[in-house]
């Protein structure tokens, strides 16, 4: 590259950094939106089932019911609310009071003694997966319980020699802002790559800005190289954001190099960039390139990219799209620097994919802006 074409991008870059800093809309989506969706998905957004409201319908009144009954009361999982009768904790379900009820007979005890004791755990499953949650944390509370006893004698069956140790690995705290502030870094990085460019280069489309470049000795080329200096460098500003936010707001574990994470994130930003001049050198217009870029790119972000729900959970046909997505491997990359560190078997592949994916639909915006302008 010789340095006419250098000078001719260098202003070009200096144009285009100067008009986003006087465009307040640009600060919006760039500056504010990254800050509302850290706040949002941070502290609003929490896959975690705490203080889940049920009813104790104690049946029996007995030491041994008692006790069973304070391991609900007591546990941060639960808030419970002892009521004497099944009809009463069916009334404050109906209620929507409660979201489950746990009954304890009234020949618990006696039934207990002979090894055959049954606690009934009913759930609200309007919401299947909350529902199966708080039933695995009843049947925990049952299991310790039980644990207890056993060890202080009580005679129990289940009082053997054999006891669980169990470990979550990569998220020994148990809390869903390790698996979310990975993943919302995802969601900026689209918006301010495709999203803002599209905008952007659809507005000059339609006020005629770009055709009066054209006729001057600037190639394409070179205006969309400038056109993606600025952006690139929002998306590491929004990049840094959200790394402050996950190591000093949620405090969330960082086990990779951040070399590694930058290089990723650098690759993924290129791809919604490409994205974003493509479909806006395509559609010529703010609103097209607004509702295609929403579509292709923020919503499959959203739930198609695994920062949401389980790839593995999805019918096959849907997970078989999803290889077509660019922020599936960012996530699955993320996840893993964050987490469980510089994993090569991971990062390799899917960094590749990015890379691949970038170099593609860099040259077909290049040709895409060549056709229609050059």
């Amino acid at each position: 590259m010789n340095r006419a074409k250098l000078r001719r991008i260098a202003a070009l870059a200096r144009k285009e950094t100067r008009q986003l800093v006087r465009d307040p809309s640009s600060i919006a989506i760039g500056v504010v939106m990254p800050l509302l969706l850290i706040l949002l998905f941070g502290f609003a957004l929490s896959l975690d089932v705490k203080n889940v409201p049920v009813a104790i319908a104690l049946e029996e009144a007995s030491p041994t019911t008692t006790d069973l009954a304070a391991r609900f009361v007591l546990s941060p999982y639960f808030a419970a609310r002892l009521v004497t009768s099944m009809p009463q904790a069916e009334e404050l379900m109906l209620r929507q009071e409660v979201d489950g009820i746990v009954r304890i007979r009234p020949d618990f005890a006696r039934r207990l003694a002979r090894s055959d004791a049954v606690v009934q755990v009913v759930v609200n499953g309007t919401d299947a997966n909350r529902a199966r949650i708080i039933e695995t944390y009843a049947q925990g509370a049952l299991g310790q319980w039980l644990a207890l006893r056993g060890a202080a004698g009580g005679g129990t069956a289940a009082s053997g020699a054999v006891s669980v140790e169990s470990r979550l690995w990569f998220n020994e705290a148990n809390d869903s802002h390790y698996f979310l502030v990975p993943g919302l870094i995802v969601l900026i990085m689209t918006l301010i790559g495709a999203f803002m460019t599209a905008l952007v280069m659809a507005r000059e489309w339609e006020r005629g800005t770009l055709e009066a470049l054209f006729v001057t000795p600037v190639r394409s080329g070179e205006i969309l190289l400038a056109k993606m200096i600025p952006y690139f460098a929002l998306g590491m500003i929004g990049l840094g954001l959200c790394l402050l936010a996950a190591k000093f707001l949620f405090e969330v574990p960082f086990r990779g190099t951040i070399a590694i994470l930058v290089g990723a994130s650098a690759l993924y930003l290129l791809v919604a960039l490409a994205i974003g001049l493509l479909i806006s050198s395509l559609t010529r217009s703010q609103f097209v390139s607004s509702m295609v870029t929403l579509v292709v790119t923020f919503l499959p972000a959203l739930f198609l990219s695994g920062f949401l729900f389980d790839l593995r959970s999805m019918p096959t046909a849907v997970r078989l799209i999803t290889f077509a997505l660019p922020a599936r491997y960012y996530v699955t990359l993320l996840q893993t620097i964050f987490l469980a560190g510089d994993v090569w078997s991971v990062i390799l592949p899917n960094g590749a994919a990015l890379a691949l994916m970038a170099a593609v639909l860099l040259g077909l915006t290049r040709a895409a802006s060549t056709k229609r302008l050059g």
